[in-house]
């Protein structure tokens, strides 16, 4: 029986919650036994005690206490339908021996809550092609943001992501369209984000000075197109990866995200726009450890692509590049 471990909680798991953490990492823990260990204080973050839906922040550290084999689960799982993993195999847009891309269809959550039992961690069996793995989420995009989602096929390529992730060597580009027109067409937002709010109900607003559990966040943007004065459309580059950076960020400078209700104003779908949230993860660039630097872009969805058309903005050409300037 090993002894106590402790694990570092990595920036792409940042806002997961413990018993989602702990399903990951050790997929054999029972709930019923992961709840016994929280309960006398085995299980502790930071060095104090916690519950099975409390949220975790990067950088905190998990006491992960002797685990027994008696308290590893019977393997319950119930096979895919042929629709399912006809599904999520429609949403594969790039696929070698170590990475699996998706483009996450806006609605979808990426892992499973309360009262969400459909989701992608669900499928993901339907995506081991030749391989005898599943493969591996490794970081996540909120329900209502769309586009290109990256997927580890093995646990070394699992490390590798995190680790990339980690020290920002994957490009992460996105496309919003915003209420309004910044006043700055190019610039970044560096701006500290902390939770407040009850388990369940939290809000990632921005952190006053020196405000403990404070995280740095860093985002990059453009302005590519204007219908002015009403809407803009915007290219994000986020440096760190917080929980709602984007969204928040933008809301805070003024210019919040149409169709989101968290952080913006409630939409009413005026000028024929559909009252759904516009951010999509665009595209994914990094130095792949066997081809070199790659990018996969992934098509906007049938809601953003509807409003880019009623607002003439054309997303048929090259995609607009950051300057430099802007990214030293």
């Amino acid at each position: 029986m090993a002894g106590v471990e402790q694990k570092t909680v990595q920036d792409s798991e940042d806002g997961l919650r413990l018993d989602r953490w702990f399903a990951i990492h050790f997929p054999g823990l029972t709930h019923g036994r992961l709840q016994k260990l929280l309960r006398t204080g085995q299980v502790r973050v930071d060095g104090g005690r916690v519950k099975a839906k409390d949220r975790l922040q990067s950088g905190q550290n998990i006491r992960i206490p002797p685990i027994q084999p008696s308290a590893q689960k019977r393997d319950t799982h119930v096979p895919l339908s042929k629709e399912d993993k006809a599904f999520v195999k429609s949403l594969v847009i790039y696929r070698d021996q170590r990475f699996i891309v998706l483009n996450k269809p806006s609605g979808l959550a990426v892992q499973g809550g309360t009262k969400t039992t459909r989701h992608l961690d669900g499928l993901l069996d339907g995506l081991k092609f030749e391989s005898d793995e599943r493969p591996r989420l490794v970081h996540r995009l909120d329900r209502d943001t769309s586009g290109a989602l990256l997927l580890a096929r093995t646990r070394k390529d699992a490390a590798w992501i995190g680790q990339a992730l980690k020290q920002s060597r994957i490009q992460k580009i996105y496309w919003a369209l915003v209420v309004g027109v910044p006043r700055v067409e190019q610039a970044t937002i560096n701006m500290p984000l902390i939770k407040k709010g009850r388990i369940g109900s939290e809000r990632v607003v921005q952190a006053g000075p020196g405000e403990k559990g404070a995280q740095s966040a860093k985002t990059h943007y453009m302005i590519v197109d204007k219908a002015a004065p009403r809407w803009s459309w915007v290219a994000l580059m986020p440096v760190t990866g917080r929980t709602h950076q984007l969204r928040v960020h933008l809301s805070e400078i003024g210019h919040a995200i149409v169709g989101d209700l968290k952080y913006g104003e409630k939409f009413t779908g005026e000028e024929g726009l559909p009252d759904k949230l516009h951010l999509h993860a665009r595209s994914l660039g990094f130095k792949h450890p066997d081809k070199g630097w790659i990018n996969i872009s992934a098509e906007l969805p049938e809601h953003m692509q509807s409003s880019w058309e009623t607002l003439g903005f054309n997303s048929s050409g090259e995609d607009p590049q950051f300057p430099d300037d802007l990214l030293r």
